[in-house]
């Protein structure tokens, strides 16, 4: 075990924050920590590093534990380059490399060689246990999958921007190799190049990770458990996301059915002590006293949260465009020097299209030329008859600051009533009194949703969308996605939410400077494709070659389909013992329910063995 939190508390103002943060994480874990913004994730990982203190509960941790944190806030030495900030880590090695220059160059002296001798034998055993021959290669290798080229490595820090900081601060805590990383938000600033290979560092990673993200993908890819934070209180669940969110579905129905019936229990005993007072007879009073002790006693259920609500509203635009929504042919543009070229791809009626790319390929640019806001140097922009565009930009600029939302969506759209308003408020999450806010108070997720309400209720056909899922936290962007899944019109968009993506869309276009590749599917079709074509590459390339590669991947295939098998055949057990959960005479009979629960647990961990076979082969 590398850390253990029990029972933490941290109360800021007389308000608690953190109740009961209780969790642990032995070497080689990958843990998540997911929850509402303001839940209390960052505050968590400033306690574990000691940044932040707590006001009850216990840390566990051995001694000499090496703990590294990226913080929101960099801390670099600003006189440094952006090669000298990585090998700064690596001071000690290389002092030992320029003694053992020192040692060979006395060695030729012949003087006290046997003194000479030990200590050269010594540092150059130090030397290669560390590493030392693979330092610089490690150095190289992390600024490149970062998104540093090696026309940045002699740039001062002082003129990097925030990402760029965050970035090379993260590249420093990788190459130091603590025994617990702790990382707050790493994929932040990060193009998808970037991210993947993150991803795959941080899947080999020799030690402990805790995380704080809303990339779900991200998530997904690498942790193999997940902690909640919810009102102020964590749970642990040992499962990827996408099981996670069918669990807690199905935890919190348990939770309000057990609910109900407390509340159907305890409004049935307070109707029988109040007839029995009523009969205002001696024997009746004493009954009803003594039933009052018995409901005093009684353990009440707090009441769960309730399940998010799914969008009501059906968006659907004035007007249907015609089957060509949008034709780009041969897009090229430059400002001071060449920005892309040779772009070609077309968009039809009720396709969802995701634009990808790296970052500073002019994905925003492209969409500013299909709103006729630049002129392209060259090639053609066609939209389709009856298309109605509404356009989402990531500042949020169509807000007016000082409105309330209610006053926003009134003021745009005065012919929708009261109760149409509040309505279309609900579905985004803002419910009561929270419609009377004014949006200067409101945190930039939220006044993205709002935004894209605005969008929706425009009732165009045709969504343009730049990364709506900016400072979404998990649960809005379920929202957005819920509310564009149930648009009629047409969607293109950027983002580089991979989760989002994969949900959404119905075709990918990956966006380079002398082209793009458009592929049919969500993004995991995506990168099966790009497998695929990388294949196909490699065979025409060596034919022999691919053959015998092909036959071992049958073999290793069919390895992976037969673990796969098992997976399902445990899954169906899990699927199985949860409906027996919902069985009356199982949720009735306590016996029952804790046998069927340790038949679930038991389950779960037979597929956690088979679900990390199944990651090793993925690897290999």
């Amino acid at each position: 075990m590398i850390l253990a939190c029990s029972s933490l508390k941290k109360s800021f103002q007389g308000t608690d924050l953190l109740k009961d943060i209780t969790f642990k994480i032995e070497k080689h874990d990958k843990l998540a920590i997911i929850g509402v913004n303001g839940a209390g994730k960052t505050t968590l990982l400033r306690i574990i590093c000691g940044e932040e203190s707590y006001d009850s509960g216990e840390i566990f941790m051995p001694k000499n534990t090496k703990i590294g944190y990226l913080s929101q806030h960099n801390t670099l030495n600003p006189n440094l380059t952006v090669y000298q900030a990585l090998e700064d880590v690596f001071q000690s090695l290389i002092m030992k490399e320029k003694r053992l220059r020192e040692l060979e160059q006395q060695m030729s002296s012949h003087q006290h060689l046997d003194s000479i001798m030990d200590e050269y034998e010594r540092l150059t055993y130090e030397f290669e246990s560390q590493d030392g021959y693979s330092y610089q290669s490690q150095i190289k290798g992390v600024l490149k999958g970062l998104g540093f080229d090696e026309s940045m490595w002699d740039m001062p820090i002082s003129i990097l921007s925030g990402g760029q900081k965050t970035r090379l601060s993260l590249g420093r805590l990788l190459l130091l190799k603590p025994d617990l990383l702790l990382l707050d938000e790493p994929t932040n600033h990060l193009d998808v190049e970037s991210i993947e290979w993150l991803e795959n560092y941080l899947k080999n990673y020799p030690h402990a990770i805790i995380m704080v993200s809303h990339d779900r993908y991200f998530i997904d890819q690498i942790s193999n458990q997940i902690v909640e934070i919810e009102h102020g209180k964590a749970t642990t669940y040992k499962c990827s996301y996408q099981e996670y969110a069918i669990i807690k579905k199905h935890n919190r129905e348990v939770e309000l059915k057990h609910y109900i019936d407390n509340q159907k229990e305890i409004k049935r005993m307070q109707e029988s002590i109040d007839l029995l007072k009523s009969f205002n007879r001696e024997k009746q009073v004493k009954r009803a006293e003594s039933k009052e002790k018995a409901l005093a006693k009684m353990e009440k259920v707090e009441k769960p949260d309730a399940l998010p609500q799914a969008i009501r509203i059906q968006f659907q635009p004035l007007v249907e465009s015609g089957y060509d929504v949008l034709k780009v042919k041969d897009l090229a543009m430059a400002f001071d020097k060449p920005l892309f070229e040779h772009i070609s791809f077309e968009v039809k009626k009720q396709q969802r299209v995701a634009l990808i790319g790296p970052n500073g390929i002019g994905k925003t640019t492209l969409f500013h030329l299909i709103l006729n806001d630049y002129m392209p140097t060259s090639g053609k922009i066609k939209l389709g008859t009856k298309v109605m565009i509404g356009y989402y930009d990531q500042e949020h600029t169509s807000l007016s600051f000082h409105k309330t939302i209610f006053q926003e969506i009134s003021d745009t759209y005065p012919q929708m009533n009261n109760t149409e308003i509040r309505n279309a408020c609900a579905s985004f999450q803002f419910k009561g009194d929270d419609v009377f806010k004014t949006i200067d108070v409101l945190s930039g997720g939220e006044r993205g949703r709002i935004v894209l309400m605005k969008l929706l209720l425009s009732r165009c056909n045709f969504l343009i969308l730049d990364e709506p899922t900016n400072h979404l936290d998990i649960e809005s962007k379920e929202v957005l996605e819920d509310a564009l899944l149930s648009f009629e019109g047409t969607i293109l968009f950027i983002s580089h939410d991979r989760y989002f993506i994969n949900k959404l869309a119905t075709q990918v276009v990956e966006m380079n400077a002398h082209g793009c590749h458009v592929y049919t599917g969500n993004y995991s079709q995506y990168l099966d494709k790009k497998v695929e074509t990388k294949e196909t590459k490699e065979k025409n390339q060596s034919y022999i070659e691919n053959k015998k590669a092909q036959s071992l991947q049958r073999k290793h295939q069919n390895q992976i389909k037969k673990i796969e098998k098992e997976i399902s055949h445990l899954e169906e057990q899990i699927k199985d013992f949860n409906h027996q959960l919902q069985q009356e005479d199982v949720l009735n009979d306590y016996k029952k329910y804790n046998e069927v629960t340790q038949n679930i647990d038991e389950t779960n961990r037979q597929l956690e063995d088979l679900l990390e076979q199944w990651e090793n082969m993925q690897m290999d």
